[in-house]
């Protein structure tokens, strides 16, 4: 048994800076490096669900406690948009509104899983679903996959590969961070089929749902509800990253129980920001929309600066720098490119085969800043 000053040994092992490893330096430099190793956007939430728009006076209880799955209005309005743009046949008792996505996925995870337990991840992943599992005592299983699989049979040998007596669930991220991949709808229904065939559950990370550039985002619930669990963010499609509201949907037994570590950790999504988070719902369309050309724009240009294939949806490029690595291996890439005003998040972040890899966020500065830092990383890439 751990004594202090030291972590259980899960804790120990866990991750630390996952997306910048030099980011101390920052104390360093004349001026900040471009953070292309955060997963943001520069643009501020639309006019009206900002935090100055709100009032006590048009929302009273605004700083109180709100209900730990979340205030009734917002409840309602996402089941009503699950049903109609997402084809997921849910009701309110299916539903739990949590801090971010991040915190929806710990209560489902803490929900699912016991410890010594194993959750398959698709790899490259999102860099803290791994922190995630192992925060639970559980055991993330990585899963190479979106540079190695090529077809719906490939997808389904990857994963089966992998299940053993132990495995209980797989996570599934589309579209993808960091490739910015979107997996097609024949390659998730065969995933659907093999977890009901292995008697898995489907952990479903569809935060960039609404930033699919080529290609069609295809939820994963309708194709087998009885055991999916999908999360949504406000984060992500209506750029509130600081407001910490996001969402899971699924089987109204498995929300009962995850509602239960939500209670007992962050108890709820702050109130003020899940009634941000209705207004954007109401009226956020058109901020969407705009988000979505803007960032399209970013992601085609940074791809064909870097010569890169255009991403196909969310906010990342996921490059292969091995061939520019000296001695000092990524640590030194890193630190250089930092030195020259670029902060990029480490490949090794994002699952252990992929040590000399980097992921760029194009959309986490102005445009005209992120065009010149990925133009300062191309002549480091030359």
């Amino acid at each position: 048994m751990p004594r202090p000053p030291h972590s259980a040994p899960a804790v120990a092992n866990m991750p630390g800076r996952v997306f910048s490893p030099v980011g101390q330096h920052q104390t360093r430099m004349e001026a900040p490096a471009v953070p292309l190793n955060v997963g943001d956007t520069w643009m501020e939430p639309f006019e009206g669900g900002r935090m100055q728009d709100l009032h006590v006076a048009d929302h009273p209880g605004m700083h109180r406690y709100s209900e730990t799955r979340g205030i009734p209005a917002l409840i309602d309005a996402l089941v009503e948009k699950l049903r109609t743009r997402n084809g997921i046949d849910c009701d309110r008792d299916g539903l739990l509104v949590g801090a971010g996505a991040t915190g929806a996925l710990a209560c489902v995870i803490g929900m699912l899983a016991a410890p010594g337990e194993e959750i398959l991840i698709l790899a490259p992943f999102w860099p803290l679903i791994r922190g995630i599992v192992q925060s639970f005592r559980a055991v993330p299983v990585e899963v190479p996959f979106f540079d190695r699989v090529d077809s719906a049979n490939s997808a389904v040998e990857a994963v089966r590969k992998r299940i053993t007596e132990k495995t209980v669930a797989l996570y599934v991220s589309s579209p993808s961070n960091p490739t910015g991949r979107v997996i097609p709808r024949a390659w998730l229904e065969a995933l659907a089929a093999l977890a009901r065939s292995e008697d898995l559950w489907l952990l479903s990370d569809e935060v960039y749902e609404d930033y699919v550039y080529r290609g069609e985002h295809v939820s994963v619930a309708p194709l087998a509800p009885e055991r999916t669990l999908s999360v949504y963010s406000f984060s992500k499609a209506y750029g509130m990253a600081g407001n910490r509201v996001g969402y899971v949907v699924g089987p109204p037994a498995a929300i009962a129980e995850a509602e239960k570590i939500s209670t007992h950790t962050f108890y709820h999504s702050p109130t003020a920001s899940q009634l941000a988070a209705l207004e954007a719902l109401r009226h956020g369309r058109s901020w969407v929309d705009r988000a979505k050309q803007l960032y399209r724009e970013a992601g085609e240009d940074a791809a064909a600066v870097l010569g890169l294939p255009p991403p196909e949806g969310a906010t990342f490029l996921f490059i292969d720098v091995r061939s520019k690595l000296d001695d000092r291996g990524l640590p030194g890439f890193l630190s250089d490119c930092f030195d020259a005003g670029v902060a990029l998040a480490p490949g090794s972040s994002c699952g252990a085969d992929y040590e000399g890899w980097v992921r760029v966020c194009y959309t986490s500065a102005p445009p005209d800043q992120v065009k010149h830092a990925v133009r300062t990383l191309a002549r480091f890439l030359a």
